[in-house]
């Protein structure tokens, strides 16, 4: 029946053919010859035995000659399609390849020819892919001609030719594996110049016939193509991403020599683990799983003991699955000679490549654990300069897998080694790893370092190297991970961790910090089981003042340990007055006139600050006052004396707030004042004429102070010189002088009422009448009205006189209110006087 169908077709065929043949057939007639063949032979229901008779007999050789070289493209598409229909259907489609290869190469591959249309192009690599799947290890003669049409088409200007020749290469893999890997290695080339291809999909293609290529073919390509799979793990194309993971997880599961590449592919596997979409993390825990599974069964001897005795750690990330014993092993077998380029990678100038390395240390060291430890050396040195990194996900991964060297890493090991680093120059990145290994860390393990890490923390060099605000935050983290992670343990470095808090509020940069560094101290208090951090204070108050002062007879402005006495002084609060002695001992050592005049300067604007709120500062305990005299004769004396200069000028400006600040507080007994004004009122009689308006202001208050207080003690050649110097200031230029000048003279006169010395003082009172008339027509109406206050007051010793000076004057004065004013106060208190 075959013989008698085929035989029939045959005779159908033979004049279409002979057409075809004729070498004067022109292209109209050779394409109604091969439309009649179609006609015949896909028209017709023939056997697969059939249709390999009447294609091998017949049409394959005229059908191959027409694809290769004729010159209409209609007529080549036809006889593609007449081939591939029966090279489908025929029972054997081996028996074509001598002739079909030939031409497939004639028509691809240059120099000899080169299909000007894509979509017969495209045709001719399907029809090869169809004769590699038919004909399966028949093609291996021809392997030759196979790899040279695919180096060619691999590189075809039309992207699905391309992704068709990948296919093709998949199947040539497959069809022939015994003789493809001798030749795999030529098609590497012009995989590795498609993979980064525009079109995505391309790209996907060319990964999986990668994979086809390595895996049935020479496994030594594998070096070859790591670096462009690698960059593939960067594509912004999550399918992409996809066919990487697939190729490598089947290279560690199935291909030969994968023992060999461990090392190489592990890196590549565990990248996708932070892939950002969920199927593509998941694809590659599972190839790992497997791997780790199999690796195990593959040694099991060798992992006997650790299967059968292996005990988990007791201290483990929370959240955080622990892999596979295989997985670790496979990792910890390999992890040195993986994180030498991993730690290279970490530096690159790529910020996508740094992101990726730091996420795929993370998940190394989570697998290595313990074995971290005979590389730590290399991974700190590269987590101190990543921990710089300017990308905050590269900062954010590395201190994750500092963390892990924290749990994993004898303290005895890790500590020793990041301290020692602090001996040299300590940075920000060396806190920032440090801080990252005590969260790690359980407390447990922690806790008999704890010592030597606070005495680290506290010591100059570390705590003192910079003023920058990054290193300051860095340091106050490391000091709350040592309060979260050791909790009460921290009483015994409870003045360590005092001067490192100190330390980081002192510093002027950081103001921002202060109120995280006031929660730090309340934790640290709290742990204790304390109410505030006041009473870290009450407890090593002494020890902070003694911590300061070792070297303050050698400061100087830029000294640290002024500022970090003037938190200790102003932050402390009322316990201050417990650690006078030490406090006012630091004060008369650096406040001498020899001393460095900024540094004097700062210091008294803390003991101004203080002496404002005595009560609840310095006086807190009632003691300031016995330290009276040195504050008088070796604080403020030497600094109210006269020297030339801005800076001389502006200390004695701030000595005397000091002074106004101590007495205004009423701190002070009426014999503590008076003790104050023999020791210093030369100096602040001197004071009012200085160029500072402040000075001169608060000197005036001083004097007033002092006249109302202890004004029965003054003598008449104090209360000359007073009223003198004081007068002079109601010419002042500033107004508020002026008021404070007469408030003062007010103070004066009441005092001169109950001294015994005011009857030889006519000639002085009459003087200051007439010139308190002249300003009681001063320009400034607040300055008359105080000026008035000032007569008043002093009317009473002689009423007439003054009567007198003013009938005198009153017609001088431009508005004669004031003048009658006090005239009519005179005659008011003459008439009650009767």
């Amino acid at each position: 029946m075959a013989a008698a169908g085929a035989a029939e077709v045959a005779q159908a065929l033979s004049r279409p053919l002979s057409c075809l043949q004729e070498p004067d057939c022109g292209r109209a007639a050779r394409l109604r010859a091969l439309e009649a063949i179609r006609a015949e032979v896909q028209e017709r229901q023939l056997s697969g035995a059939e249709v390999q008779e009447v294609f091998g007999a017949q049409l394959v050789r005229p059908l191959a000659r027409c694809l290769a070289g004729d010159a209409a493209e209609r007529c080549r598409e036809l006889a593609l399609q007449l081939l591939c229909h029966g090279l489908s259907r025929g029972d054997r489609p081996g028996e074509a390849l001598p002739v079909l290869l030939p031409a497939l190469a004639q028509r691809l591959c240059p120099p000899q020819g080169s299909e000007p249309s894509e979509e017969l192009r495209l045709g001719l690599v399907q029809l090869l892919r169809l004769l590699l799947q038919r004909c399966g290890a028949s093609v291996a003669p021809y392997l030759t001609d196979v790899v040279r049409i695919l180096q060619a088409t691999l590189l075809d200007h039309y992207a699905e030719v391309r992704r068709e020749s990948c296919r093709c290469t998949v199947a040539c893999a497959q069809a022939m594996p015994e003789h493809f890997h001798m030749q795999s290695e030529s098609l590497i080339k012009p995989l590795m110049q498609t993979i980064s291809h525009q079109h995505y999909r391309v790209r996907v293609d060319v990964i999986q016939a990668t994979g086809a290529v390595i895996q049935f073919g020479n496994g030594k390509s594998v070096d070859d193509v790591l670096s462009h799979l690698a960059q593939r793990l960067f594509d912004d194309i999550p399918k992409v991403r996809h066919a990487v993971t697939t190729v490598i997880g089947e290279w560690l599961l199935h291909l030969r020599d994968r023992y060999s590449y461990f090392h190489k592919l592990i890196p590549l596997l565990l990248g996708s683990f932070t892939d950002e979409i969920p199927e593509n993390t998941q694809l590659a825990w599972t190839y790992w799983e497997k791997i780790g599974l199999q690796w195990e069964k593959e040694n099991e001897e060798d992992l006997k003991d650790k299967m059968d005795f292996g005990i988990s750690p007791s201290h483990y990330p929370k959240g955080v699955t622990r892999p596979g014993l295989g997985c670790r092993e496979l990792v910890s077998r390999n992890i040195s000679k993986i994180l030498p380029g991993l730690c290279h990678d970490m530096t690159d100038w790529v910020a996508s490549t740094r992101i990726k390395a730091s996420q795929l240390l993370y998940t190394l060291l989570l697998h290595a654990e313990d074995h971290i430890t005979q590389h730590m050396e290399l991974l700190l040195r590269t987590l101190y300069q990543a921990c710089l990194d300017e990308e905050n996900e590269v900062v954010k991964n590395c201190v994750k897998a500092a963390e892990l060297i924290g749990t994993f890493v004898s303290p005895k090991v890790s500590l020793r080694l990041i301290t020692s680093a602090f001996g040299k120059t300590p940075k920000a990145s060396c806190i920032m790893v440090l801080t990252a290994v005590i969260r790690g860390s359980p407390k447990e393990i922690l806790q008999p370092h704890l010592v030597d890490l606070g005495n680290t923390l506290s010591q100059p060099g570390v705590c003192q190297r910079s003023e920058e605000v990054f290193y300051m935050e860095q340091l106050l983290y490391c000091v709350q991970a040592l309060i979260e992670v050791c909790q009460e343990d921290c009483k015994e470095i409870t003045l360590q961790l005092m001067k490192v808090l100190v330390t980081i509020m002192a510093i002027p940069c950081s103001q921002h910090l202060k109120e995280k560094v006031e929660e730090t101290m309340s934790s640290l208090a709290e742990v204790q089981g304390l109410d505030s951090f006041l009473y870290l204070y009450k407890q090593h108050i002494i020890q902070l003042m003694e911590w300061v002062s070792v070297s303050c007879d050698c400061w100087t402005c830029y000294s640290p340990e002024i500022l970090q006495l003037d938190v200790i002084a102003t932050h402390s609060g009322p316990v201050v007055g417990e650690a006078l002695n030490n406090f006012i001992l630091i004060l008369k050592t650096c406040l001498q006139p020899n001393k460095d005049p900024q540094m004097r300067l700062k210091l008294f604007t803390v003991l101004s600050q203080l002496l404002q709120k005595a009560s609840e500062t310095v006086n807190s305990q009632g003691l300031f006052p016995s330290y009276l005299e040195i504050v008088i004769k070796d604080i403020l004396a030497p600094n109210l004396q006269w020297h030339a200069g801005r800076t001389a000028a502006a200390i004695r400006t701030t000595a005397v707030s000091c002074l106004w600040a101590l007495i205004h507080c009423e701190m002070l007994s009426p014999k503590e004042v008076l003790e104050v004004k023999d020791g210093l009122m030369h100096e602040v009689i001197a004071a009012v004429d200085e160029d500072s308006k402040i000075t001169r202001l608060m000197a005036c208050r001083i004097v007033g102070v002092f006249l109302k207080v202890c004004g029965k003690q003054f003598d008449k050649d104090a209360l000359i010189k007073t009223y003198t110097e004081v007068l002079k200031r109601l010419d002042d230029a500033s107004c508020d002088v002026r008021l404070a000048a007469a408030h003062t003279l007010t103070n004066w006169f009441k005092c001169l009422k109950e001294n015994d010395v005011k009857s030889s003082m006519e000639t002085h009172i009459e003087f200051l009448y007439q010139e308190l008339l002249i300003y009681l027509d001063d320009s400034d109406e607040n300055t008359q009205n105080a000026v008035l206050e000032v007569l008043k007051e002093g009317s009473v010793f002689y009423p007439e006189l003054l009567v007198k000076e003013i009938e005198g004057v009153v017609h001088k004065h431009r508005t004669p209110v004031y003048c009658n004013q006090l005239l009519h106060h005179l005659q008011s208190a003459k008439g009650s006087a009767l």
